[in-house]
């Protein structure tokens, strides 16, 4: 007689885990009180407040995947979305610098970059670099859809 397998079904992404709840509602609370009041200033200026970026370095909103031996989180992908879900609730460029920090460019020093830049970059981008990301392709520029 074959075994049967047993297989347990993940739980579904509309459940969060305890430590993803305290994680959101913590990342949620700090966007409500510091930014969403500066969300229509800083739309109508078309500056970003400074201030904000050096907190989302304070609270490691920079870092998320980012593995503790750089100085990150050591985080995981989905802590990022959740955090770039709430910050985008009280302002989408609060969302977009934190989404473009973790998901784009930590992923690709991550994925690519050989062990001295990682050592070189990573920290920095832990402690006070923001960093950038660019995409270009003949024929279509900047526009990753046309690709």
């Amino acid at each position: 007689m074959p075994e049967t397998l047993q297989v347990s079904n993940p739980a579904p992404l509309t459940t969060l885990t305890e430590d993803e709840t305290l994680f959101r509602d913590n990342v949620r609370q700090f966007a409500d009180d510091k930014i969403r009041p500066l969300a229509k200033e800083m739309d109508e200026k078309g500056v970003f407040d400074h201030g904000l970026i050096e907190q989302f370095f304070q609270l490691g909103l920079m870092g998320i995947e980012i593995p503790e031996q750089y100085g990150g989180a050591g985080g995981k992908f989905f802590e990022a979305i959740l955090a770039v879900e709430e910050l985008s609730r009280a302002d989408a460029s609060a969302g977009v610098i934190v989404d473009v920090q973790n998901t784009l460019v930590a992923n690709a020093v991550l994925r690519w970059a050989n062990e001295d830049q990682k050592k070189r970059y990573l920290p920095k981008m832990t402690a006070d670099t923001v960093g950038a990301y660019a995409l270009s392709e003949a024929g279509s520029g900047s526009d990753a859809f046309a690709l």
